[in-house]
C-alpha cells in the first residue's frame, strides 16, 4: 500500500511496525528518514547485535534477503533486516528477472520480521508484475523531489519541528543556494542548530558562520542587484567571487541567472502579475514573487529575451566554444550586458 512519509513515520512512532517496508524514489531524505528510524528505533540496542542485519544492495543477492527474511529472532519477537542501496541488487537491474522468489515471501511475509528495501535515485517500472506485488503487499513509499517553490514551506516546518524559527533573509539564503536537496538542507541547518540549547532565530548571520554563504557577497544579492540595477553593488560582489573562484564559479553563477531569466521569461508571458499571480507563472514560493514583480518592471519581454541570448552566449564561452576567457572577465562583461 503506497503512504506518504508522514503517514509511515505517525505509524512508526505508534509502535506499529509492517513485515515489508519498499522505499523508492529520487529523493534520498525521506528513504533515510523513515529506514534510519527503524534501524534506531525498532529494537533496544541489546536486540540489535543478534537480530539486526544491514545489507547492501551491491553485496548481497535477492535470495540472500529472502532466506534471512524467512528465519526467526534469537532471543527476542522482532529481527530487523535493512538492504540498503537496494537499487544495486543484481535481480533489480535485470529485465527477465524472475521474482516469483519474492512474490511468495511478500504474500506470506515472516510476521516477526521487518524487511525494509531502500531503493535509492530511482523507481521501479510500474508495469513490472514485481512492482504491483509491492503495491499490494508492502507499505510502500514514492519518495519524490519537492518543488522549488515549495522549498521555503520545507524550510520553516523542519525548522519549527526542531524547536526554533529563521528569519527571510536566512531562509531566501537557503533556499537559493541550495534548493531542493533535501538531505543537504537538513544537514546544513542542524549544523546551526546544534550550536544552541534554548529556541533560537536562524539569521544570515548564522548561515553565514555555519553554513558558509556570505550574507552579502552571494549570488542571490547578485540578482537583487541586477533586478534594481545596481551596478555598484554587482561590481563589488563579482570582485568578491573572483577573490574566492573556487566557492564562487562562474557556471554555478551563470545556471543561477538563467534560471532566474528563465523565470521571468515566464512571468512576461503570464496574464495575471499579481504577486500569486507571479508566483504560480514563475514557479516560485509567493515568498519571492515581488523581486519577480520589480524585475518584470524594469526588464521588458525583449530585453528579457535578450539578456537569454546573453547568457546562453556566455555559457558558451564559458565552456571554450566560441572563446576563452577568463571567470572573472567572463562575469562582468555579462553583467554589464545584463543590466544595460
Amino acid at each position: 500500500m503506497a503512504q506518504s512519509a508522514e503517514q509511515i513515520l505517525a505509524d512508526l512512532k505508534n509502535g506499529n511496525y509492517a513485515p515489508v517496508y519498499f522505499l523508492q524514489g529520487e529523493e534520498p531524505y525521506f528513504i533515510d528518514l523513515i529506514s534510519n528510524y527503524i534501524e534506531k528505533n525498532a529494537l533496544d540496542e541489546s536486540e540489535k547485535g543478534f537480530n539486526q542485519q544491514i545489507l547492501y544492495g551491491k553485496d548481497v543477492k535477492l535470495n540472500q534477503v529472502v532466506s534471512a527474511a524467512r528465519s526467526f529472532p534469537m532471543m527476542g519477537q522482532r529481527q530487523v533486516i535493512i538492504v540498503k542501496e537496494a537499487q544495486n541488487l543484481g535481480e533489480f537491474t535485470e529485465s527477465n528477472f524472475d521474482f516469483s522468489l519474492l512474490e511468495n515471501y511478500l504474500q506470506s511475509p515472516q510476521a516477526s520480521t521487518v524487511l525494509v528495501f531502500c531503493y535509492k535515485h530511482k523507481k521501479l517500472d510500474k508495469r513490472k508484475k514485481i512492482y504491483k506485488s509491492l503495491q499490494q503487499h508492502t507499505i510502500l513509499l514514492e519518495s519524490n523531489k519537492i518543488y522549488e517553490n515549495k522549498v521555503p514551506d520545507w524550510i520553516l516546518q523542519y525548522v519549527k519541528s526542531k524547536g526554533h524559527g529563521i528569519n527571510r533573509q536566512a531562509l531566501m539564503l537557503l533556499t537559493e543556494y541550495i534548493g531542493n536537496n533535501l538531505e543537504r538542507l537538513s544537514n546544513e541547518i542542524d549544523k546551526v542548530l546544534v550550536n544552541f540549547n534554548e529556541p533560537s532565530e536562524i539569521t544570515e548571520a548564522l548561515i553565514q558562520e555555519y553554513v558558509g554563504i556570505n550574507k552579502d557577497y552571494n549570488i542571490f544579492e547578485l540578482q537583487s542587484a541586477i533586478i534594481k540595477g545596481n551596478a555598484l553593488k554587482a561590481n563589488r560582489i563579482l570582485n568578491y567571487f573572483a577573490s574566492d573562484p573556487k566557492n564562487h564559479p562562474a557556471v554555478v553563477n551563470i545556471g543561477f541567472l538563467h534560471s532566474f531569466f528563465t523565470k521571468l521569461l515566464l512571468v512576461h508571458h503570464s496574464g495575471d502579475k499579481s504577486e500569486r499571480g507571479v508566483a504560480s507563472a514563475a514557479g516560485v514560493n509567493p515568498f519571492f514573487a515581488k523581486d519577480y514583480i520589480v524585475a518584470v518592471n524594469r526588464y521588458n519581454l525583449g530585453k528579457t529575451i535578450q539578456n537569454l541570448n546573453h547568457i546562453f552566449q556566455a555559457d558558451l564561452m564559458f565552456k571554450g566554444v566560441t572563446a576563452n576567457i577568463n571567470e572573472s572577465q567572463l562575469m562582468k562583461e555579462l553583467v554589464y550586458k545584463l543590466m544595460h
